[in-house]
């Protein structure tokens, strides 16, 4: 995110004006509201942790309440950094720290260590030797990789009683050592001690002032007495703190929000500030290819010999891998993916299948027919954008990203690993496999797919290992056009009591497709899942796959 440094606008002829902000929310509301500046500042980041502004909290708290700030703007961020937390040396790290955080500029202070807000009564308040605070600015200004962040010295020699001559000579003392600009405390009630000071300023750099106990002074006032920076630094803390306790009070007192909607923001206007907008404009570009998520049917209908007697009071999607069943990761990565719409179809042992918030179809013919004949058992949910994904299979939830961020009417999760393990005498035993044949054969781990995928030419297990480009893992996606071609072709070959229809599995369907000339794209993966297959398969999963 680009922003706009702080020193130009410092060299401007008008009153910078900065609002002081302590959390990124109300660096949000600063920015709209039209202030050229944010003061993170050090006391309502403190009084937001419920903590005196007393150097209780750590750079480390301190800077990653500053990086968030710095994330929600583009206008320029100064940090409050007290006295540096620390001498000269623990400074250059600290201007190291919140530059790379990516704020405009630090403003140090001469308050010894520990910094008292400048106003805390009755606390006891020391500064440091002029010559050290000097050397503090001298180090911030050598540690700084870009000239244009600026480093603030701050001097609080008035609200310390020293009079406005030690003021001046902090002041010169700090602007000889580097700084780019002075900001002279002060919690006298009107304007005038600060005046005063100004008027026998040298100005030999900026001038900043912190409005906060002479609240009437003006933007106007401020720049015809030399000021070039004026701080609103808390004014914003405090209001939210008014109309915080003023609305729970009155909650509490009637018992009910309805009277306080007409005093507080409309949800609406929360959804604008954090982003929600963007959040939806992304989700409909990198999750689904429609404005809703398609659903999602699971096909775990099928008996497996081979698994006896590991399945033998259990389907295969509800075998345990190191404290989840296959089913429940596969639910838990569509949630993951914002796919909330869930049909699982079950058939052998379907008492056992469980899973929370899933809807539940039968396949009871599942001995005698195949993955087609479950999907259709779940036609309801067909009837616009839709995935499968066998109930065998473990997987990478960003693979099930990539096949959400797809634009193609039917997609296919191809893993190209297949194609370079056959070639290296790699390849996986068991089988058939589901292969695939692509028009962009790969050409190695290098392989880097067309923008939009490769469109599939043969898929299923006809398909030659040595022919093969891929293996189809058992996922898809359609859209409503694809949905909807994926039904015709069915009908339509039910219609003409295709022989052995109720048996075919879903690379057949697809097939169909494709010699319908439905195009049909593959989404292309590397490696990053496993089906359980077979009893080394299942070893494996508890060997690889991560809790």
């Amino acid at each position: 995110m680009t922003r706009e440094p702080l020193l130009p606008l410092l060299a401007r002829g008008s009153v910078v004006l900065a609002a002081g902000a302590h959390d990124a929310l109300s660096a949000k509301l600063a920015e709209r509201a039209g202030f050229d500046a944010v003061w993170a500042s050090g006391f309502g980041i403190s009084a937001v942790q419920a903590v005196p502004d007393a150097n209780i909290l750590t750079l480390t708290e301190t800077l990653e309440a500053v990086r968030r700030i710095v994330d929600a703007v583009r206008i320029p961020v100064v940090a409050d950094c007290d006295n540096g937390y620390g001498n000269a040396i623990n400074v250059m790290r600290t201007v190291g720290e919140f530059e790379r955080a990516g704020a405009a500029g630090v403003c140090i202070e001469d308050n010894d260590f520990p910094k008292r807000c400048s106003f805390y009564a009755g606390v006891r308040r020391d500064l440091v030797a002029v010559d050290e605070h000097a050397r503090k600015i001298e180090a911030a200004t050598a540690a700084r990789r870009n000239p244009a962040f600026a480093v603030i010295a701050r001097t609080e020699a008035l609200i310390a009683g020293l009079g406005v001559e030690e003021a001046l000579g902090r002041a010169r003392a700090y602007a000889a050592a580097g700084a780019d600009a002075v900001l002279v405390h002060s919690k006298a009630r009107d304007f005038g001690e600060l005046a005063a000071f100004a008027a026998v300023w040298d100005g030999r750099v900026p001038l900043v002032a912190v409005p906060t106990t002479y609240p009437g002074v003006t933007a106007v006032e401020l720049s015809k007495a030399g000021f070039r920076m004026a701080i609103f630094a808390n004014q914003a803390l405090r209001a939210a703190i008014v109309a915080m306790r003023d609305t729970l009070g009155e909650i509490r007192r009637s018992g009910r929000a309805a009277t306080v909607e007409d005093r507080i923001a409309p949800l609406e206007d929360v959804y604008a500030l954090v982003g929600v907008p963007e959040l939806e404009a992304n989700e409909q570009r990198f999750l689904f290819a429609g404005s809703e998520p398609p659903r999602a049917v699971i096909l775990a209908a099928g008996f497996e010999p081979q698994l006896m007697p590991l399945i033998q009071d259990r389907p295969k999607t509800m075998l345990e891998v190191k404290g989840r069943t296959i089913l429940e990761r596969q639910v838990a990565a569509l949630h993951t993916c914002g796919v909330r719409d869930i049909t699982v179809v079950r058939g052998y042992r379907k008492e056992q299948v469980a899973a929370a918030g899933v809807r539940l179809v039968d396949n009871d013919r599942f001995r005698e027919t195949g993955e087609l004949y479950s999907l259709l058992r779940a036609r309801d949910a067909l009837g616009g954008p839709f995935l499968f994904l066998y109930g065998d299979i473990i997987f990478e939830p960003a693979i099930l990203a990539r096949l959400l961020a797809s634009r193609a009417d039917v997609a296919v999760v191809v893993d190209r690993a297949f194609h370079d393990a056959y070639r290296a005498g790699l390849a996986p035993a068991g089988g058939p496999f589901d292969l695939v044949v692509t028009e962009t054969p790969p050409n190695g781990r290098r392989f880097v797919a067309p923008e939009g995928g490769s469109r599939v030419l043969r898929i299923g297990p006809d398909v030659a290992p040595e022919q093969a480009h891929g293996e189809f893992i058992g996922m898809a996606m359609f859209s409503a056009d694809g949905a909807a071609a994926l039904l015709r072709v069915h009908d339509e070959l039910a219609g003409g009591r295709a022989e052995g229809l109720e048996r075919a599995s879903m690379t057949h369907i697809l097939q169909a497709l494709i010699d319908r000339g439905q195009p049909v794209t593959a989404v292309d993966i590397h490696q990053g899942w496993m089906e359980i297959d077979s009893f080394d398969d299942y070893r494996r999963a508890w060997a690889e796959v991560a809790r």
